[in-house]
């Protein structure tokens, strides 16, 4: 009779590899990076991580996966709330991770190997392009309304935020939040011509 499997163990364990593997990932990078050495680090047998996962791409693609149902959920979250209001609390939930010292490592490796497989980009593709919209609507409806620049393109826009979050990343420094800063860029960027409104508290 086959042994079974406790799923919150499973889950637990899958949940430790892929914390050990993001932080070697992001330390040594993918190629440096062997199976053995992620399931030492996450404390399991060496054959751990081919019980879990059906590959390294695979392992390195749970990584990034969560990310898809979150982006849905934060853009669920704001889509009925004051629409510059809803921009910034999104930008503060997506620069939050910035702070973490892996936060550059796994950004650099990601860009890396992302054309090296299909799934992975597509993962980072459908998850772009659902925070895309999620703040083209938001600028569409803020300009609607009067609280954001007319002369702004909202896909356009929701571009630009993006690779200011982007950027946030690519330059963390895990002793100082970027959040402040991005939303004083963002206000000002989204603020009517001659907006006396003040930097968000």
């Amino acid at each position: 009779m086959a042994r079974s499997v406790d799923p919150a163990l499973a889950a637990a364990r899958r949940e430790a590899i892929t914390q050990a593997a993001a932080t070697l990932f992001a330390e040594r990078g993918f190629e440096g990076t062997s199976a053995a050495e992620i399931a030492k680090a996450a404390g399991l047998s060496s054959g751990s991580v081919f019980y879990y996962f059906t590959d390294k791409r695979a392992l390195f693609r749970a990584i990034f996966e969560p990310d898809l149902p979150a982006a849905r959920e934060l853009v669920e979250q704001h889509a009925d709330d004051d629409p510059v209001a809803s921009i910034l609390a999104m930008v503060d939930a997506l620069a939050a991770d910035a702070m973490d010292p892996l936060a550059p490592g796994i950004l650099v490796e990601l860009v890396r190997q992302v054309g090296k497989d299909p799934e992975l980009a597509q993962v980072i593709t459908e998850t772009t392009a659902i925070l895309h919209e999620g703040f083209a609507t938001l600028v569409e409806r803020g300009i609607r309304v009067g609280a954001i620049d007319p002369a702004l393109d909202p896909h356009e826009t929701a571009q630009w935020i993006q690779v200011v979050i982007d950027g946030a990343f690519l330059n963390a420094d895990p002793d100082r939040d970027p959040r402040p800063m991005l939303r004083r860029i963002i206000t000002r960027f989204l603020s009517r011509p001659h907006d006396p409104t003040g930097d968000p508290a």
